[in-house]
């Protein structure tokens, strides 16, 4: 090779300096957040009980994240309650930083009460609405807060600027302690108790002893303000509408959408969707409200209703009789109106603009079925399922078993033997009609700790197929880490020879949790 001449020296030597440049620029506008969330014992008073809840900071929910796209969050997390705890980051893309990810004895060992542990990781190529919250037996249930990403500075949303952003969390709470309610359905095998009511940031009306802790969120006539909805339910997919206004759909679990106008969101736990609403009617009061979208048949859910408060800046004062007027409640779907939740996910698309280009060449393709089973069992105190069962989940018929001391990423690092095993299968054991009539010889799931091996960099195409077993209910499934293009949703059986050619390539949502519903779910790219 000829030696670089004085005019190439000094282009290269431009070039690295431009770069070096760029790149400082970038890292300069970059933040280091420091925080410390110390997770509590708290008494909090709801449905006229006081209970001692276990909280962050002794805030219900917890305290709101907020950061800009590029920066870091150190959050050293220190354990005063009296059980193990972790803190799981829910939708973050962890990049390089596994260990911060969060869930009890797969990425980490848990916090044990009197420990602390530093959680550090770096925010890239992302945002919108997320949340965290605690990734221990059901602590999450109190332990949850907002994560909100902005942009980069001078990057603005791919919609007209709202005036007000405002988080939205939506709940679950038990008139008992959470703990007992797992201990009890793990002990008997049953299902675990539906919860008590629902909560709109942990508030609600329209319950008993609620009246004065009902959330309220103020707007001027005319302005548009960003909802940034999360479902922190621990079990329950929600609909959430306020009444008399439309909600435009700009996002969706930290990525944007090309935007649309309904009248009624569905989330599914875990997930996360932002709406414009523009405060264009009469000036007044009108309610927020959340109840339940409940898929299994003959399954016990909490069909109650949760309620919060959008009130006009201008509203008119109480009347001479000095009794205000009720705000206006709004119209929510049934319980089980599948079509209206089908009209509502057909609907969402990305920006192109916003989201990378989906993967056609595919290098792993996995078939997983999802579902409850039952597990026979002597009749008993802890025999208490259907016919002398006990309940499990299961996918491609593996009920996973969860590590007791070793974590199964310490485990992968440092080569540590009898953690956990490597031949989670591919496909289903057996093929057989996954939406007909299932022999009770396939109800009973396989136990094991069993993972299933990637190579760096492929592309991988997952189709999460939904089965009768016990019941029809749609199965929410969350992707740590990651996120995924939803690029097919149906019902029945999938058939690969129909309906890969129907598959979207062009725009689908990218999500990092699912709801996979009644029937067959969806397939994605990752």
């Amino acid at each position: 090779m000829a030696p670089l001449t004085p005019m190439q020296k000094s282009s290269i030597v431009c070039l690295a300096t431009l770069l070096a440049v760029i790149l400082s620029f970038s890292s300069a506008n970059a933040e280091t957040h420091y925080h410390q969330f110390v997770v509590q014992q708290t008494p909090v008073k709801r449905l006229c009980r006081t209970h001692n809840i276990i909280t962050v900071n002794g805030q219900f929910p917890g305290p709101t994240l907020e950061v800009r796209d590029g920066d870091t969050l150190v959050i050293k997390v220190v354990n005063s309650a009296r059980y193990n705890v972790t803190l799981h980051w829910h939708g973050i893309r962890q990049m390089r930083t596994p260990w911060a990810d969060g869930p009890e004895y797969v990425t980490q060992c848990p916090i044990q009460p009197g420990a602390s542990y530093t959680y550090r990781f770096t925010i890239e190529n992302q945002d919108g609405t997320l949340w965290w919250h605690a990734h221990s037996r059901w602590l999450r249930a109190t332990v949850y807060g907002a994560l909100i990403i902005y942009p980069k500075l001078g990057v603005p949303y791919p919609f007209p600027k709202p005036t007000k952003e405002i988080p939205v969390l939506l709940g679950e709470w038990w008139d008992r302690d959470i703990i007992s309610v797992l201990r009890q359905a793990t002990f008997t095998g049953a299902a675990p108790n539906v919860s008590d009511a629902y909560t709109i940031n942990a508030s609600r009306e329209l319950y008993r002893c609620s009246s004065k802790e009902t959330t309220k969120f103020y707007v001027k006539t005319g302005e548009t303000v960003l909802l940034r909805i999360i479902n922190a339910a621990l079990n329950q997919e929600l609909f959430f509408t306020v009444a008399n206004h439309m909600l435009t759909v700009v996002g969706n679990d930290a990525t944007y959408n090309k935007p649309f106008a309904t009248r009624v969101v569905m989330l599914g736990p875990g997930q996360t969707t932002n709406v414009l609403l523009t405060a264009n009617q009469l000036a007044g009061q009108y309610y927020m409200a959340t109840r339940a979208y409940a898929t299994a048949q003959n399954a016990a859910f909490d069909n109650t209703t949760a309620t919060a408060i959008l009130e006009y800046d201008s509203v008119p004062c109480p009347s001479k009789t000095g009794v205000a007027s009720r705000p206006l409640l709004p119209i929510l779907p049934r319980f089980n109106d599948t079509a209206t939740v089908t009209a509502f996910t057909s609907q969402l698309r990305s920006l192109p603009s916003k989201n990378a280009k989906v993967p056609t060449q595919i290098d792993e393709n996995l078939f997983f079925t999802v579902g409850l089973g039952l597990v026979n069992c002597m009749p008993g105190p802890r025999c208490q399922g259907p016919n002398n069962t006990r309940f499990a989940a299961s996918m491609n018929n593996i009920s996973f078993v969860l590590p007791r001391r070793t974590s199964l990423l310490q485990a992968y690092y440092q080569n540590i033997p009898g953690v956990y095993t490597m031949d989670f299968p591919p496909v289903p054991p057996v093929t057989f009609d996954y939406t007909g009539n299932v022999s009770r010889g396939l109800w009973q799931p396989r136990f094991g700790t069993k993972l299933y091996n990637l190579k760096f960099g492929s592309n991988v195409q997952i189709v999460l197929q939904d089965t009768v077993i016990v019941t029809t209910e749609d199965h929410p499934i969350h992707l740590h880490g990651y996120h995924f293009y939803v690029v097919g949703q149906g019902f029945g059986n999938f058939n690969p020879s129909v309906d890969t050619a129907r598959f979207n390539l062009i725009d689908p949502p990218v999500r990092n949790t699912i709801n996979v519903p009644v029937g067959v779910g969806p397939s994605f790219d990752l």
